[in-house]
């Protein structure tokens, strides 16, 4: 998994999806452009998400609501970094991290442990938002901290451990926090879509560091369908690469080696939450394909600490799930 401490620009977590409809080399949408017969025009927004670029394209008639649409967003953005952010010290999760117990929790934090327990329980518990104690302890010894304790932060993880009451999140061990930033990414992108859909908009793809796709766009230069979208889960492997096409759907990715602990570039900042240590061989980049973008972003980070027939054997669990994986030496195959 690959939790983060209030460091975000050291030791940030790194994404390798190509949006070509967001201007990607091959295919670039110009605002103003025509789609189809109704002459909706792209409209674009970019800012800042749970600390990482975030990019929304929507197919509008009316660029006066199409940007009062984009102010409404923002707004639910900064609502939603202020339940899950570990970098805002008011955030519902840095007061549960910093007391051990959060009194009426939203329904929106409540909502992700539930689908967080179940991929936990999906995966094997490769899957575990348990684990930053254990991340804090590898951050700081990269920092040349000599005094962090392993056996002490791995004591202090388990998802079994977090107990989830009517009107009360609390730890169970001394120590415990948790991190979201393997799953919020793709939730948040989610209550977006969910938002702009809600609001009569039927073409739009949504891109805050997972993406999310709805509808059909007809683009007057191109007779497929869909959102067109480049996997490429590694971006040191450029062949190892899939060209798909995204609607109605989500897609998240990860890279074993996006971000490291050392500055060799060999210590993956994805730990396995059954040993505590940083995931070492496997599978080199995995992009899950799932109904919704949590989903897909809580799979794509167990995946590389699961491996590939765990990761298989969790997509049937999930129904309209699969996988684009890239092995050690390349080769690539779709799971699911």
């Amino acid at each position: 998994m690959s939790p983060s401490t209030g460091t975000p620009r050291k030791f940030g977590r790194r994404r390798f999806l190509r949006i070509c409809a967001a201007g990607a080399a091959g295919l670039a949408l110009p605002v103003g452009a025509a789609f189809g017969d109704n002459k909706a025009q792209l409209h674009r927004w970019r800012g800042i998400a749970l600390g990482a670029g975030a990019e929304i394209n929507l197919l509008h008639e009316d660029a006066g609501e199409a940007q009062w649409l984009f102010g409404r967003i923002e707004a639910e953005i900064r609502r939603l970094e202020a339940i899950f952010s570990l970098y805002r010290p008011e955030s519902e999760l840095a007061r549960l991290n910093t007391q051990g117990r959060l009194e009426a929790p939203s329904l929106d934090l409540v909502d992700l442990l539930g689908l967080c327990a179940r991929v936990h329980a999906a995966t094997e518990g490769a899957f575990d938002p348990t684990v930053q104690p254990l991340w804090v302890h590898y951050a700081r010894q990269a920092t040349g901290d000599t005094g962090t304790d392993f056996e002490a932060a791995r004591r202090s993880t388990g998802l079994r451990h977090v107990s989830v009451e009517p009107g009360r999140i609390r730890y169970l061990r001394p120590g415990m926090a948790m991190t979201f930033n393997g799953i919020a990414q793709g939730y948040v992108t989610d209550r977006i879509n969910s938002f702009l859909a809600a609001n009569g908009c039927r073409d739009l793809l949504v891109d805050l560091g997972e993406i999310a796709a709805r509808g059909l766009p007809d683009l007057d230069f191109d007779e497929e369908k869909g959102w067109p979208v480049t996997l490429r889960p590694v971006s040191e492997m450029p062949s190892a690469e899939a060209k798909i096409r995204l609607t109605d759907a989500a897609v998240a990715s990860s890279a074993r080696l996006g971000t490291t602990f050392d500055q060799a570039g060999r210590r993956s900042h994805i730990l396995d939450p059954r040993t505590g240590r940083p995931v070492d061989g496997g599978l080199s980049g995995v992009s899950v394909l799932a109904p919704t973008a949590a989903l897909a972003d809580g799979l794509s980070t167990a995946a590389l600490v699961c491996g590939e027939e765990r990761l298989a054997s969790a997509l049937a669990g999930f129904p309209e799930t699969r996988a684009f994986v890239v092995r050690e030496d390349g080769a690539v195959r779709f799971l699911g």
